[in-house]
Parts: structure tokens; C-alpha cells; sequence
């Protein structure tokens, strides 16, 4: 039995302090506060496109499998992980079967069963549907359900990731949809539901506050035993710079995913005043070029700014240690990553020679649109950074910042990178715990079929990606992704600029607070304060 089934069996008492400690008196007994600048388009998780929705999802509705603070697969609403050795995953790799947890109940009563992941799975699958991206889910031929308790997901053909990506821990998680409430509906795009979810998650949304709050309460009933907190407020802040002065004055207990540049201040506060929590994560912060349209469709331009930016001197400057200068886009710690790559060198010699060659320089001069999420000071700085080290070489960046709701959105929200509305833009981007980047770099991704933003197309990218995801083995996957680092830096479709970790500042009565690689979220039901 694993820790999470064993913790299913129990019921846990009310909230109390850790032997020996005392909370502090800014401390609200049993409430967490947490502020950001991030403000959600919507709660309906299918429909989520930011990091803080999908951390705000998990907070009411939950996933067929999650992963552990290591990193780790564990059980979520099924009952088990399925694998190979246990026969969860068909010897040929086409049939997945999850057995679900028993006495799983949504929010208003009414029991969880196999309907409920069908009816889910045909929701992401609708095209009347705004989702992100189908990735992986596509790859389904059917799912049955054999009882109340068992779904079966047959596949077209194999798919490594499925059981990180299907209802998983995926780059973007989606949670199981309540059959009872949604069904009959032409789409989800709209309605109360995206608004007041019923899930099957640890706390209730009881109100959205548009622009100011959100308001949460315990789920007594939820599966895994009774939530040890009993309310939640998520606050709307505008910047980081407020978020600041609240975490100082104690009006908030987490400040959610602190910028590198807020991390900084934070490390200025007297100690016991806060904790900082630093998180490894398969993600990065990059520049992404258009490679579809204007001038960064030339890989010479692409190239030359690549090596015009002291990427050592931006990550020194601008991520006060919590980050690393980037290879490509796959971190250290995972297994995939390709230790024979080093971060691109500064040399503003041979990006002069390369902008010569596609026709540009001081005396002919080339302007570029470079957008940004507006909220994170470092994107200001960052992309004023930018903007002068590629002045000398004849390269005029014009600065567009925007809501992250805007430059992030999906295509069909005309989302400033999903339409290709820019020639360079700042991308920061956070993955599923498993290292396929299939979404963001194969043809069949270009929206609006998925999150392909730079729009790179190219065949040898899209084979060495299929060998990755159709090779169960380790070590025959890891040698396809080798090929596929190495393809990323020969086309470039985005300057990888740095690994870094996902910062959080967080009360020191707060407990059992322990992200996993892809949410902070994940054993909410296990924090007191």
C-alpha cells in the first residue's frame, strides 16, 4: 500500500500548532492567505492557461495521478499507478487501465466514477471546446468503462508519457469534470460552472471576487482525509512590489511564485519573518522567435542575437542565485537532459557577421516588436537588458508589455504568442514532470492545434520526437532526446536564458507546505497554520 492510500484510511484531527511552537500573532488560526499578481480568466480547469490557474484547480478538483515532492508518481483519484510491471500498461503499450479509489464523492454529494473521466476526456476532445492543446489525449482511439471504477484507455499507438500526461502531471494538468453538471452542454467555454466549480478537491470555491478574491472553504468529506485548514483566500495583488509590502505587514501567508527580482527583497527580511521555499522544476525562461513570419524567420537573425546576449551576465544580474545559465530547454535534473551541451557563448563578433549576411547592421538598421507579461518586474528589466545589448549592432527593439492573460492566452482568446503576433517575445515556460516538449516544437503543435508558438516545423524534429514518444525504454528515449537538444540549437526557435526555480515566500507557521516539480498545490490537504 503507498503513503497515499494508507493516508485515505484515516480521518485527520482539527489543526494544532507542532509541539513546541507558537504562531505568530499576524498568524489567522486555520486560514491561508495567499496573494498574487496573477489574476485567473477562469476556474474551470480544461480551460486554464497560467501556471496559478492550474495551482489554483488542484486546490478544488484533483487528477487521476500526481507525483510527490521527489518527484515521485502517487496515486490521486486512482488507486493505483498504472505500469508495466503491475499491468496497468499492456505488454505492447497500447491499453492503459486505471482502477479508481472507492468512496470518492464531488463536492455536492454525488459519487466520482469512470463517467466522470469519459465524460472529461470527450470534453477535451470536442472542438467546440477552447482547449489549450490535445496533446496526448489525441493519441486515444477509445476509453471504456467496464464498472464504476475502472477506465480503460486504448491507444492509437504507443505513447510514453501517457500516465504523466493523460489527467497527470502534464505541462498543463487537467482535472476530472463533474458528468452530472456538465453534461448536455454544447460547450464549456462559458457558464456558472467555469465561475463556482464542484470538484472533488480537498476545498470548496464558495466566491470569486472578480479582481479582488477568491474565497475557499474545507471539504470535510474529501477522499483523502479532512483538509487540516479551513479556509483559503487567494488575493489579487497588482505588482510584485505590493505583493511585497504584504507579505512584510503579514497580510498574506504565501506570496505565490516570487519573481527572482522580489526574491532579492525577500532575502532582506529579518529573519522569522518569512520563509523562502526553492523549487526545481522542468521549465524555463527564454526568448521565443517567430519563426513563421518577418525577420526571425531567417535563422541568421536568430542566431546573431543568440550570441549578441551575455546570458551568464543576465542570469548573474537578474536571478540573485535562484537560477542557472540554460543549455536547452531540458534541466539538469532530469534524466533527459544532454550533459554534452554548454550554454551559447557571448560573442558579438560573429552576431555582427551573421546579421551582415542576412543584410543588417548599424547602417541598415532592423526593428523588432518584443512583447512581455507586464506584472514580473524582472521582464521590465530583462527586456530593457535585451533591448541594449542588441542596440550596438543595428538591432532596435520596440517594448510591448501586456496581462499575462493577454501574451499567454489560448488561440482561440487571441492570445498575443498562440496567433504569432510578435517577432520576439520573453516565454517563460513550466513542463510536466516528463521531459516530452513535443507540444512546443513539432508541426502538428502549431495553433491553433496546440502550443506551438514559435511555429518551427521540421521533419527531422517531428521524427526524433516521435521515436521519444513511442519508446517506453529509458535509455532509447534519452537518445532521442539528445537528438532533439541538439536540433533546438541548431534551429532556435527560442535563446534559452536560464533554468529557474519556481520561489515561494511563505509564513513559517505554515506546514507542510512541499511542492512537487509541477505544482505547489498538490497535498494541500496536508497544510496547517
Amino acid at each position: 500500500m503507498t503513503l497515499l492510500s494508507a493516508m485515505a484510511c484515516t480521518r485527520e484531527p482539527a489543526a494544532v500548532p507542532p509541539a513546541g511552537s507558537v504562531r505568530h500573532a499576524w498568524t489567522v488560526p486555520d486560514t491561508l492567505r495567499i496573494g498574487t499578481s496573477t489574476v485567473p480568466r477562469t476556474l474551470n480547469p480544461l480551460l486554464s492557461t497560467q501556471p496559478f490557474e492550474a495551482a489554483l484547480d488542484r486546490l478544488f478538483d484533483d487528477l487521476l495521478v500526481t507525483i510527490d515532492a521527489h518527484g515521485h508518481f502517487v496515486p490521486d483519484l486512482a488507486d493505483d499507478v498504472p505500469t508495466l510491471r503491475n499491468g496497468g500498461i499492456s505488454a505492447d503499450g497500447l491499453t492503459i487501465r486505471y482502477r479508481l479509489r472507492q468512496h470518492v464523492r464531488w463536492q455536492d454529494g454525488r459519487p466520482f466514477t469512470s463517467q466522470d473521466v469519459k465524460f472529461t476526456y470527450d470534453l477535451i476532445m470536442n472542438p467546440a471546446n477552447d482547449i489549450v492543446s490535445r496533446h496526448g489525449y489525441d493519441v486515444v482511439k477509445r476509453v471504456e468503462t467496464p464498472d464504476a471504477l475502472t477506465v480503460v484507455f486504448h491507444l492509437k499507438h504507443r505513447f510514453a508519457p501517457f500516465v504523466a500526461t493523460v489527467f497527470g502531471e502534464s505541462d498543463g494538468p487537467f482535472c476530472i469534470l463533474p458528468a452530472h453538471l456538465l453534461a448536455g452542454r454544447r460547450s464549456i467555454n462559458d457558464g456558472p460552472y467555469n465561475a463556482l466549480p464542484i470538484g472533488t478537491g480537498p476545498f470548496k470555491v464558495v466566491r470569486w471576487l472578480r479582481g479582488n478574491q477568491i474565497e475557499l472553504m474545507r471539504n470535510d468529506d474529501y477522499f483523502l482525509g479532512r483538509p487540516k485548514l479551513r479556509s483559503i483566500v487567494v488575493r489579487f495583488i497588482p505588482d510584485e512590489n505590493a505583493e511585497l509590502v504584504e507579505l512584510r505587514t503579514h497580510a498574506i501567508d504565501w506570496f505565490f511564485d516570487v519573481s527572482v527580482n522580489a526574491y532579492k527583497s525577500v532575502l532582506t527580511m529579518p529573519a522569522g519573518q518569512a520563509r523562502t521555499v526553492l523549487t526545481p522544476f522542468n521549465g524555463y525562461e527564454a526568448i521565443i522567435f517567430n519563426t513563421a513570419k518577418g525577420a526571425t524567420k531567417d535563422v541568421r537573425i536568430r542566431r546573431a542575437i543568440t550570441y549578441a546576449l551575455d546570458k551568464r551576465a543576465l542570469v548573474r544580474e537578474l536571478t540573485f542565485g535562484a537560477a542557472q545559465p540554460a543549455t536547452q530547454d531540458l534541466p539538469p535534473f532530469l534524466w533527459a537532459y544532454d550533459s554534452g551541451l554548454r550554454p551559447t557563448p557571448y560573442d558579438p563578433t560573429l552576431a555582427e557577421r551573421l546579421l551582415a549576411a542576412a543584410g543588417y547592421g548599424p547602417l541598415h538598421r532592423l526593428t523588432l516588436e518584443l512583447y512581455f507579461e507586464q506584472s514580473a518586474a524582472i521582464n521590465k528589466t530583462l527586456s530593457v537588458q535585451i533591448q541594449s545589448q542588441l542596440q550596438p549592432l543595428g538591432i532596435d527593439l520596440r517594448l510591448h508589455p501586456q496581462l499575462s492573460s493577454i501574451i499567454y492566452g489560448s488561440y482561440a482568446q487571441n492570445g498575443t504568442l498562440e496567433r504569432g503576433r510578435y517577432d520576439l517575445a520573453l516565454n517563460t515556460w513550466v513542463s510536466g514532470v516528463d521531459p516530452d516538449d513535443s507540444t512546443q516544437f513539432t508541426c502538428s503543435n502549431i495553433p491553433p492545434n496546440g502550443v506551438n508558438p514559435s511555429y518551427l516545423c521540421d521533419r527531422e524534429m517531428d521524427a526524433a520526437q516521435d521515436l521519444a514518444l513511442q519508446t517506453y525504454g529509458q535509455a532509447g528515449r534519452k537518445a532521442a532526446y539528445v537528438r532533439i537538444q541538439r536540433l533546438l540549437e541548431r534551429d532556435v526557435p527560442q535563446d534559452f536564458l536560464w533554468w529557474p526555480k519556481q520561489i515561494d515566500a511563505i509564513n513559517p507557521d505554515l506546514h507542510g507546505f512541499a511542492p512537487n516539480p509541477v505544482v505547489g498545490t498538490w497535498n494541500a490537504w496536508t497544510w496547517s497554520i
